[in-house]
């Protein structure tokens, strides 16, 4: 079998607790014992409530925070306790897009100049500009604009100046992180559009983390659910969304809006699955195969 281009053990990310007094008032697990893979060219979608630990989760991955416990593996190099200079390498390759088009941008740069800056400082490349324009004009960003400042774009335009930025150093891995949920739902289509068509062409593996189901559904090959910072679901997407197997997983798609009337009213008939009351102590986090490349965790 093809080795997965990253694989995350027991990875677990604590948070000290404080009270008002500034003492110790106990310990916030954002991420608990979670362990998956992301294969080669796949989109890995995760979902999950608010305060679910997706981005935690994602942050960790990147090491833009620094895991509690676990291991994660990217490429075939273990990212935990790498040295700084040694973590730095692996810069390159992995990026991410962030939820929010207006402050991940440097309000002082032009868009040219926001995707030149990690050409120079992660390809060490010192004529970026033909090459960065290059990339702007693939995702249709073009002529005169590239020179304009953020507040000059629309929302997803902006967007659009964070993707170049992201893969103008042409990553292997990218998280996208929340990247359609600020925007309007036509231009939410375009940008989907945009990552797939991306996706194809550059051989890009994505984990794409998300609150918006009918999204995931759209774009993931697989789909893994996060609640309170462990991971309760994992299957192929269309396995997920069709056979749900943990209670959670069932209410959460329980509540996702039906537009069709008759739907909307079938569904009602039928009765919506109970609210999920998760455990008061939580077992161990282990997820059991249920069907070929279904993974559930003990209700």
């Amino acid at each position: 079998m093809t080795r997965p281009l990253l694989q995350a053990e027991h990875v677990s990310k604590h948070f000290p607790v404080k009270n008002q007094f500034g003492r110790a008032a106990g310990v916030l697990r954002a991420v608990d014992d979670v362990t998956f893979t992301v294969d080669r060219g796949e989109t890995l979608g995760l979902v999950g409530e608010s305060g679910s630990g997706k981005t935690t989760l994602g942050r960790c991955l990147l090491q833009m925070e620094a895991v509690t416990s676990g291991r994660i593996v990217y490429a075939g190099t273990e990212l935990t306790g790498l040295a700084p200079a040694a973590r730095r390498a692996t810069r390159r390759t992995m990026q991410v897009i962030f939820q929010d088009p207006y402050s991940s941008l440097n309000p002082q740069r032009t868009a040219l100049q926001q995707v030149m800056e990690p050409l120079q400082v992660l390809a060490g490349d010192l004529d970026p500009a033909a090459r960065a324009a290059a990339t702007l004009a693939r995702v249709g960003i073009t002529g005169d604009s590239v020179h304009k400042l953020p507040r000059a774009f629309s929302g997803g335009e902006r967007q659009r100046i964070g993707i170049a930025r992201a893969i103008a150093v042409n990553p292997q891995f990218v998280v996208c992180d929340e990247p359609v949920s600020a925007l309007d739902a036509s231009i939410q289509a375009q940008i989907l559009d945009l990552l797939a068509e991306l996706q194809r062409d550059l051989g890009l593996t994505y984990l794409f983390i998300s609150h918006d189901l009918s999204v995931v559904r759209h774009l993931a090959t697989r789909t893994a659910v996060m609640h309170r910072g462990r991971l309760l679901e994992l299957a192929p997407t269309a396995a997920l969304f069709d056979d749900p197997r943990h209670p959670y997983t069932q209410a959460l798609l329980a509540a996702i809006p039906v537009p069709d009337p008759r739907a909307a009213r079938a569904a009602r008939a039928r009765g919506r699955p109970p609210a999920y009351a998760p455990p008061a102590e939580p077992g161990p986090a282990t997820l059991a195969e249920v069907a070929p490349g279904h993974f559930v965790a003990a209700a």
